[in-house]
């Protein structure tokens, strides 16, 4: 019913609206004009939609966080990694107009083998829509300009083997020419807008200078260096100081100012910059107003846009150099540290307490036995004195006796002072009253008893045999003259 009704009121307002035509008059005229103004500015408004077919195209390095990169800009946490030529977009919404649409990411592999597949991301159709993103790895700044020279050379080649028409390509180098010198900086006003330029200062552009856009490739350039959270781990281990950063800096934003690109330093790690390179990107690919300024104060968060820097502006970073010259090769200053190498031990596995003394049983039992004592050296030893008595005391050369009398005087001597260290059981120990006679109680040691009269004879028998060496040494040697004999 709803729907008829519409239906009815659009048959009266047309029938009415002939009508009018029919019978018009200078006051209708004019209402009628009107609406005819409203209608064709909504339907000029229509079509002004956001463009579709824009492109980034990712270079850099295996590993420089090209993927991971797109993927926070997409606002994806889980993301697969492809080979060849990754494809991925980000949103893109204009609330002016209330419209929106992707804008396709072309990630290229870090392999070269892989460089003619640049051909599906941009053809020669969309040259001019597209833009060049290069990555540039900080947590290995020794391989930043090697990098950017690599990549930029094969985005040249690629250009070159499109085959633009000359008078397009002219058209797309002065456009990146104009875009440099029309740049201007954000206003300090509250809105942040930049400042207007005069109608004198847009008729008068400034030349560029003698290093600045030599190499122009005719599309956009942004660098991004990524990992910038890295830095302060260089510091830390491979001693890397602040006029080493501001030299890494120097030879980025020459590379950059040849190109006419910009440079942002990044860090997914943290989220820092990631925001402006999307604010940044969707403005030059889509005419959005940007008002970020260049920062290069804090330096894991430099953000330089095309047209804003020049060669003054670059030579304020010599002013830290203290070690360093500007004119030093890039190679010598950054320099690669040497890798380590990890060395793989073999695992030794430790044998058991128990095996391992049971072998050392076994090695000192086929040892030959140790006496206590310092051993008697009787072949270059020659008594300068009167010669030894034969009332010394025997206890006295048990110690020199015992390694010349061999096993069996060894065996009776342990038995000996063993057998006066164990008491017998119910009597009294050798030589304490109560004790009975003054022998001492016998020890059984395998399967024998053993009495004080044994080790009596044992020791009259070795000290007999240490008299009469020693008396046979002194009659050898003559008495010296003058001394007592």
């Amino acid at each position: 019913m709803a729907t008829s009704g519409r239906s009815a009121l659009l048959s009266s307002n047309s029938a009415g609206s002939r009508n009018t035509l029919e019978n018009s008059n200078p006051e209708e005229d004019d209402g009628q004009n009107l609406w005819s103004t409203i209608l064709s500015e909504v339907s000029t408004h229509s079509r002004s939609k956001l463009p579709s077919g824009k492109n980034v195209l990712v270079m850099g390095e295996v590993g420089s966080g090209k993927t991971t990169l797109v993927a926070k800009l997409q606002g994806v946490e889980e993301y697969m990694k492809g080979r060849g030529l990754e494809y991925l977009y980000f949103s893109v919404h204009d609330d002016d107009i209330d419209d929106h649409t992707r804008c396709n990411a072309w990630v290229l592999d870090g392999d070269l083998y892989h460089k003619g597949l640049q051909g599906v991301a941009v053809p020669v159709d969309s040259i001019d829509n597209t833009l060049l993103l290069i990555t540039v790895d900080m947590s290995r700044p020794w391989n930043a300009l090697d990098s950017l020279q690599k990549w930029a050379a094969v985005a040249r080649e690629h250009i070159d083997k499109l085959r633009v028409p000359p008078e397009k390509l002219r058209e797309l180098e002065h456009r990146l020419v104009k875009q440099f010198q029309e740049y201007t900086e954000p206003g300090t006003g509250e809105d942040g807008a930049p400042q207007r330029r005069s109608e004198e200062e847009e008729s008068v552009l400034l030349p560029l200078g003698d290093n600045t856009l030599t190499h122009n490739l005719g599309i956009p350039v942004v660098v991004v260096c990524t990992k910038c959270d890295a830095i302060s781990t260089l510091e830390k281990e491979h001693d890397y100081r602040d006029e080493h950063l501001d030299f890494i800096q120097f030879h980025i934003r020459r590379f950059c100012l040849q190109y006419g690109a910009s440079l942002l330093y990044t860090s997914v790690k943290e989220m820092k910059n990631l925001d402006i390179l999307y604010k940044y990107l969707v403005h030059r690919l889509y005419g959005f107003p940007f008002h970020c300024p260049a920062q290069v104060v804090e330096r894991d968060a430099v953000f330089i846009p095309s047209g804003w820097d020049n060669e003054k502006k670059i030579a304020i970073l010599h002013e830290n150099f203290q070690t360093i010259k500007a004119e030093d090769s890039f190679e010598d200053v950054i320099v690669k540290p040497p890798v380590r190498k990890i060395v793989h031990e073999k695992e030794i596995q430790a044998e058991d307490d128990q095996v391992f003394l049971l072998k050392l049983q076994s090695l000192l039992a086929k040892q030959p036995a140790v006496t206590a004592g310092r051993p008697v050296d009787t072949t270059s030893r020659a008594p300068t004195g009167s010669p030894r008595t034969s009332n010394r005391s025997a206890a006295a050369n048990v110690a020199n006796a015992m390694p010349q009398s061999g096993q069996t005087s060894e065996g009776v001597l342990a038995n000996f002072f063993n057998s006066l260290l164990t008491k017998k059981a119910g009597t009294a120990g050798p030589g304490t009253p109560g004790g009975g006679n003054n022998t001492p109680g016998t020890v059984r040691k395998s399967g024998s008893k053993l009495g004080l009269s044994d080790v009596q004879a044992e020791l009259d028998r070795i000290a007999s045999r240490e008299t009469d060496s020693d008396l046979s040494n002194a009659n050898e040697t003559p008495a010296t003259d003058g001394q007592d004999t």
